[in-house]
């Protein structure tokens, strides 16, 4: 193999592996997302809170409570 291959390969290499070197593993996102309670309820309902529910997890009136808590917040 050419020695200017090698060379370019092991400063492609070194580079590489320097890259990695003292990055941060973590991604930090900060921002704000407005929902409506609607929205939440459907959310809930749809999801986890009915599956809850139709799986008995919950009672009935656990659900409801959950449910009248949600529609109690502020939009």
């Amino acid at each position: 193999m050419n020695p200017i291959r090698i060379a370019f390969a092991a400063a492609v290499l070194g580079a590489a592996l320097l890259a990695g070197c003292g990055s941060d593993q973590y991604v930090t996102v900060s921002g704000t997302t407005t929902i409506s309670k609607g929205q939440e309820l459907t959310d809930l309902e749809l999801t986890d809170l009915q599956r809850a529910l139709n799986e008995g997890a919950i009672t009935q009136s656990e659900y409801d409570k959950l449910r009248d808590k949600v529609m109690r917040r502020p939009n």
